[in-house]
C-alpha cells in the first residue's frame, strides 16, 4: 500500500526504530485478526480502547501502529516497531484514507440517501465492474471509521471506487465526502430515516446536501428528481435529475414487475433487473447515468446489470417452509421503504395469501407515530393480514383495523407469540414481508420458518 515515509509525511512526530525500506500491506483496527506487515490503527469507543491490544496486534502481524500522542508508547514493543503519534487516531486514519485515494486516484463515486444507498452502491459496483476495476464498500461500513477503512482496503490498481455515505446528524456526510472527494456524487431520496435527529425532512436534506462539499470542481450530482424538495437542484450547474417526471434529465418510464425481476426503460431504452420495483428501477438508473457518463456501451450495462450480487436481506427472496414464499427486507426501515416494499408485494402474482409483517421503525423520535400510521394507508387487497411486532408498529395494524375490514390484523409483543402465529399460515400459496428497522432483528423469526 505504501511506504513509511508515507506516513511521516503525514504524522512527523515518530517513536521506534525507522526502516525506510518497509512496506505497509494492509492497515488493521482488529487486534484479533491476522495481518501482513500491517499498519495497526486503534480505536477507542466507549467501553474498549484498542491501545490495550498492542501485544495482540504486534503477534498477528502489525509492523507499525498510529498512536494517540497521549497514550504511553508501551516499552516491550519489538524494537523494529515504529509508532506515529497523532492527536487522534480517527482522524489520523481519515486524514490517511484520503491521501491513499489521492495517491491511487481513482474515479470515486459517492452515494448517500435515507433509502436505497445500499443497492444503489450494488447496482453501480455491478456495472462499473464490467469493464474496469472496481472497489467498493462492503456490508454497512459507511461511517467515519467505516468509509476510511473501505478506502483502506483499495486495491493500488483500482480504478473505480464506489463508498457509500451513511449518517445520524449534520456535519457526519460533509466529513465523509471531504476524505472521499467524489468524482460523481448520488443522492439517492430524502425519506425519514434520523428524523429524530435533524427535526424535519429539510433537516435531512440539508444533511444530504453536504455531500457537494468534497465534490471534485468539476463533479457531478445525480439526484432524485421527483422528489419536490430536491427539485430545486435542476437548475444548477454539473446536476442531473433522475426519476419518472418528465422534467429530469434521465427519465424513466414502462415499468413492469414480473416474477423474478423488473422491466423498465431510461430515455427509451429498455433495461431490466433481478429486483423488484419502480424504486429500484430509479436506483439502476443512478447505475445507468453514471455508466453513460463514463462511456459504458449499453451492452456493458446490461451485463452489469443483470449480474448483480447484492447485499442480504434487502428485499431477498426465500423458501419457507411447506412451500412458502418468504421476502426477508429486515435490514433496515423508514416509512418511505416500508411502503415500497408493500406495493411491491401487491404487485406480485401467483399467490392467493399475501402476509405483511411488520416492526419498529426506529429513530423518529416525535414523528414515530404518525410514520407507522401513514404506513397503514397503503395497505388494501391483495394484503390479506398484517402482524405488527414491538411498540408503535401498533399504529399500522390498529389504522389497518380501523380502514378495512377485510384485513385481519394481529400485533405482538413477543417473537415467540408472532412466530406461532405465521406458523399457521405457511403454505405453497402464500407469500410473507418481513420489514423492520434493523434493530428490531426479524432476522430471528423468519430463520425458524425457513
Amino acid at each position: 500500500m505504501f511506504t513509511l515515509q508515507f506516513l511521516q509525511d503525514l504524522f512527523p512526530v515518530h517513536a521506534g526504530k525507522w526502516n525506510d525500506k518497509l512496506m505497509i500491506e494492509e492497515v488493521m483496527t482488529d487486534s484479533r485478526k491476522k495481518g501482513n506487515n500491517a499498519l495497526f490503527i486503534p480505536i477507542k469507543g466507549e467501553t474498549f480502547d484498542g491501545h490495550d491490544y498492542i501485544e495482540q496486534a504486534i503477534e498477528n502481524g502489525a509492523v507499525a501502529a498510529l498512536w494517540d500522542q497521549s497514550e504511553k508508547v508501551p516499552a516491550n514493543a519489538p524494537e523494529s516497531f515504529c509508532f506515529f503519534m497523532a492527536d487522534d487516531t480517527v482522524s489520523g486514519m481519515q486524514r490517511i484514507a484520503n491521501k491513499y485515494r489521492n495517491e491511487i486516484n481513482p474515479v470515486t463515486i459517492g452515494i448517500t440517501g435515507s433509502n436505497g444507498k445500499t443497492t444503489t452502491k450494488d447496482l453501480v459496483r455491478s456495472v462499473l465492474q464490467t469493464k474496469r476495476r472496481t472497489h467498493a464498500t462492503k456490508g454497512n461500513f459507511n461511517n467515519h471509521i467505516g468509509l476510511p477503512l473501505t478506502i483502506l482496503q483499495m486495491p493500488r490498481d483500482t480504478e473505480v471506487l464506489v463508498v457509500e455515505m451513511g449518517m445520524n446528524d449534520f456535519h457526519e456526510i460533509d466529513r465523509l465526502s471531504r476524505i472521499a472527494e467524489p468524482d460523481y456524487a448520488f443522492i439517492t431520496n430524502i425519506g425519514e430515516s434520523h428524523i429524530e435527529h435533524l427535526g424535519s425532512r429539510e433537516g435531512i436534506l440539508k444533511a444530504k446536501l453536504e455531500i457537494r462539499n468534497g465534490l471534485q470542481k468539476d463533479g457531478l450530482l445525480f439526484f432524485d428528481g421527483d422528489e419536490d424538495l430536491l427539485k430545486h437542484l435542476r437548475d444548477g450547474k454539473n446536476n442531473i435529475a433522475c426519476g419518472f417526471d418528465k422534467e429530469n434529465d434521465v427519465t424513466i418510464s414502462n415499468v413492469s414487475i414480473l416474477d423474478n425481476e423488473t422491466k423498465f426503460h431510461v430515455d427509451g431504452e429498455a433495461f431490466k433487473i433481478p429486483l423488484l420495483g419502480k424504486h429500484h428501477a430509479k436506483n439502476a438508473t443512478f447505475a445507468i447515468a453514471v455508466a453513460r457518463q463514463l462511456g459504458y456501451a449499453k451492452e456493458n450495462i446490461i451485463k452489469g446489470l443483470l449480474s448483480l450480487s447484492y447485499s442480504e436481506m434487502r428485499f431477498e427472496r426465500l423458501a419457507g417452509k411447506n412451500g412458502a414464499t418468504i421476502i426477508n427486507d429486515a435490514y433496515n426501515a423508514s416509512a418511505t421503504s416500508m411502503k415500497a416494499a408493500i406495493e411491491v408485494v401487491k404487485q406480485m402474482g401467483g399467490f392467493t395469501h399475501k402476509i405483511v409483517v411488520l416492526g419498529d421503525i426506529l429513530e423518529l423520535g416525535t414523528y414515530s407515530k404518525s410514520m407507522h400510521r401513514s404506513v397503514a394507508g397503503i395497505i388494501d387487497f391483495p394484503i390479506d393480514y398484517v402482524f405488527t411486532y414491538g411498540n408503535d408498529a401498533k399504529e399500522i395494524s390498529n389504522r389497518v383495523k380501523e380502514a378495512n375490514e377485510a384485513i385481519c390484523t394481529l400485533h405482538f409483543d413477543e417473537k415467540a407469540d408472532l412466530l406461532e402465529e405465521l406458523k399457521k399460515h405457511l403454505r405453497q400459496d402464500t407469500l410473507l414481508l418481513f420489514k423492520a428497522s434493523r434493530g428490531m432483528k426479524l432476522e430471528e423469526v423468519i430463520q425458524e420458518i425457513t
